[in-house]
């Protein structure tokens, strides 16, 4: 394993973010709050450590799929270590648990969060935790390879691989750096489009500014208790549309902005996706029509709950808690199901539903056909043995880890629907759950050990298990170095 080139990206992260500290410290001066001092500090320690760790360039920049899913999960956790110390050095999150999950919880854009009183926070951590959505939404790695080609032999293409959702990876053009830069530019396009809507929709400068970062990254931190309720219908309105358009692969974007319409229309990813979105709106609206003075009130409603759960953003407008069996259990199924493959949604991801989907009918029509040679194919495209084997996989780890994470946290004394739903909210990077967990709730009730349980849930879920799986898997070298150790000691 090249332990350099691991070192090296590490080294860099932490200088990213120290850079991206900055940001906070600009809205403390802003604001005139001393808690900007704390993120100047930490930020000063991630620029020295970062130079001290990405000083020596690597000896070789030649890297395979293994370093990519290393270098992916330590580059998340450090990320988050270092990004949860100013919620702890300033007193807001004085527990270093709590600022853990909430920091990991902004990074994944699950938008979980232990806090009871988001408005008690000052200027700068609150732009700080959401800023946290943006960076992690599209990935920081990703964002490393745009500013840093880190890899002449073609290797960063596993870093966008580990960290990229979905059951498969495209480059949009056959440089990963050059992909990268084209991902956040549009990123940032769609970003800045959604602020300027909601600054003439009378939004808060400072508002807009967090609720974009929340929406961009689908995470979902509001700056009020009552998330989005209190906003105006426009600035709703205008976050819906954008929720759901931050749930789309990125490449229909990049189809557009070439002009090939047809390309980018013929996807039957999202045409999956918004069908079912528009489905689960109209069957929501209908069922809770009597909730509201108006048909128009419940879709916008329904519009907003589902635009927010199936994206994996977790605002809210209303509690759906509160709403009919049906509504909520529809809720409950597009919260598994998720967006699309390489956008910033979390959840299951509707590709790899359709191919799991599509690989059981096959598998159902080869007995009754057991001649027949049925190839299965995806947009017009053979889907590999491969990308099948992978999908199932990542189901059956996927099952094996919600019932694990089920069971250690039934031993914490909360009721079945929240602990459910809690696993499900933090592995599909979700946020808001049922129960005590819902819209109006939060997962601050619940023991160090269980929150322990969703922070490794929502890392699992953000990197889609299998990086993580790679980190704690042992290498060769590892394994010979202790295989050696145990001869030494027997022969003394």
């Amino acid at each position: 394993m090249n332990f350099s080139i691991i070192r090296y990206i590490l080294g860099w992260i932490l200088k990213i973010e120290g850079a991206f500290m900055l940001l906070p410290c600009l809205t403390a001066l802003i604001y005139k709050e001393k808690q900007g001092f704390i993120y100047l500090a930490v930020a000063a320690v991630c620029v020295l450590l970062g130079q001290l760790m990405s000083f020596r360039k690597p000896q070789s920049n030649v890297f395979y799929l293994k370093e990519g899913c290393v270098a992916t999960s330590l580059s998340w956790l450090l990320m988050s270590i270092f990004g949860c110390l100013p919620f702890v050095f300033t007193g807001e999150i004085p527990s270093f648990t709590d600022a853990l999950f909430e920091t990991i919880s902004g990074f994944t854009t699950t938008g979980a969060s232990i806090l009871s009183e988001v408005e008690y926070l000052s200027h700068c951590s609150t732009l700080w935790r959401c800023f946290t959505h943006w960076i992690g939404g599209m990935g920081v790695l990703v964002f490393v390879m745009a500013v840093l080609p880190l890899s002449g032999g073609g290797g960063d293409i596993h870093l966008m691989r580990a960290e990229s959702p979905g059951p498969t990876v495209e480059k949009l053009v056959p440089r990963s750096s050059k992909s990268a830069r084209i991902l956040y530019g549009i990123y940032l396009g769609l970003t800045a489009l959604e602020f300027i809507l909601l600054v003439i929709g009378r939004m808060p400068v400072f508002d807009a500014i967090t609720t974009t970062f929340g929406t961009a990254g689908t995470g979902g931190f509001g700056v009020l208790n009552s998330s989005i309720a209190d906003y105006n219908v426009f600035c709703q309105s205008v976050i819906t549309i954008f929720m759901a358009l931050f749930g789309i692969n990125f490449n229909f974007y990049f189809l557009l902005l070439l002009k090939r319409f047809k390309d980018a229309f013929k996807s039957s990813e999202i045409k999956a996706y918004l069908g079912i979105m528009a489905g689960t709106i109209i069957i929501i609206t209908v069922n809770i029509s009597n909730y509201y003075t108006s048909i128009f009130e419940a879709f916008r409603h329904a519009a907003f709950q589902v635009s927010s759960v199936m994206t994996t953003t977790g605002f809210s407008t209303a509690d759906f808690d509160k709403w009919p069996e049906l509504s909520r259990m529809l809720l409950l199924a597009v919260m598994c199901i998720g967006a699309c493959a390489g956008s910033t949604g979390g959840g299951f991801k509707v590709s790899r539903m359709m191919i799991i989907l599509k690989n059981a009918a096959k598998e159902v029509r080869s007995i009754s056909h057991p001649r027949t040679i049925k190839v299965l194919t995806f947009d017009g495209k053979k889907v590999s043995n491969e990308t099948v084997r992978s999908a199932s996989a990542y189901l059956v780890i996927y099952v094996l880890i919600f019932a694990v994470s089920l069971i250690i946290i039934s031993f914490d004394k909360m009721d079945t629907v929240s602990n459910v739903t809690g696993v499900i909210a933090t592995l599909n990077n979700i946020g808001p759950g049922l129960g005590a967990v819902g819209p109006t709730g939060n997962f601050g009730d619940y023991n160090t050990l269980s929150k322990l349980v969703f922070i490794a849930n929502m890392l699992l879920g953000r990197l889609e298990i299998f990086p993580i799986i790679c980190l704690l898997t042992p290498s060769r070298q590892t394994i010979n170095f202790f295989k050696s150790l145990s001869r030494k000691r027997g022969k003394m």
